[in-house]
């Protein structure tokens, strides 16, 4: 019975909020601009807690419905790695005009080298079961004078927790892309002064792509590593959209010859 009552009188309360925002279209078009500032204040506080709510709730209530640790792991893996944008919601989920060494949420810098930026970052809910993760991230990229576009990504101290030149890391990913380009990945590992770098190529083609970093080839000092962190760099990207789906790093030990 008491279920009943709150019902009825949230639903009373939803309608009288509805009906006073009718009236504020009402009165906006009617009143001077000069008598519609306090009103224009209170619109923006609504909006903004309007899109968290809605925000929070699409990411509760879209598919997929799967824990966003859920990764997909090779054989004897010892650390697998989900960053922030494709594990869970950032308090800010959308940026544009993007300037170069802007952070999007905590882990994540954006490089670049064009003059005028026309560039757009949001973070959205993924609702393909073919991808694990919760969150996707999707880049539109217009006009462009640059010639290259990067997202640096912080990873935690436990990726270099124990690491050891028998090591290898593999780096995954799903992507859509609107028109071919060019994606590098760049590994970086930090070990006292020195600064060590891997490249590859990230592989085009549909569904899941990969590429590896295989630690033998690789000089550093297991006893001094500080940290590392991973640049995805794209050649040329203007007038592309690029969707992020998912993006994991997992390390496994080197097969014993």
């Amino acid at each position: 019975m008491l279920a009943r009552i709150r019902e009825r009188i949230n639903l009373k309360r939803h309608k009288a909020t509805q009906r006073a925002w009718e009236n504020a279209v009402r009165l906006a078009s009617e009143r001077a601009p000069d008598q519609l500032r306090v009103l224009s204040g209170y619109a923006r506080q609504q909006k903004t807690q309007l899109e968290r709510i809605i925000h929070l709730l699409d990411s509760k209530l879209m598919l997929p419905l799967i824990a966003a640790d859920a990764i997909r792991k090779p054989m004897y893996c010892d650390w697998a790695y989900r960053p922030e944008i494709w594990r869970g919601p950032l308090a800010l989920h959308g940026l544009a005009g993007v300037d170069s060494q802007t952070m999007f949420g905590d882990e994540t810098t954006v490089f670049h080298d064009c003059q005028t930026s026309e560039l757009t970052l949001r973070q959205s809910r993924n609702t393909q079961q073919t991808a694990l993760a919760p969150f996707g991230l999707r880049m539109d990229v217009f006009c462009f004078d640059g010639s290259f576009l990067s997202l640096a990504i912080d990873l935690p101290q436990e990726a270099a927790q124990g690491l050891k030149m028998t090591h290898v890391l593999r780096v995954s990913t799903i992507m859509e892309i609107e028109k071919p380009l060019e994606i590098f990945v760049r590994l970086n590992i930090r070990h006292g002064p020195n600064t060590e770098q891997i490249v590859r190529e990230m592989p085009l083609k549909e569904g899941e792509m990969m590429v590896e970093f295989d630690l033998a080839y690789v000089k550093i000092n297991e006893r001094r590593l500080e940290r590392m962190w991973l640049d995805l760099i794209f050649e040329r990207p203007a007038m592309n959209q690029i969707v992020i789906r998912d993006l994991t790093l997992t390390r496994r030990p080197r097969a014993e010859l």
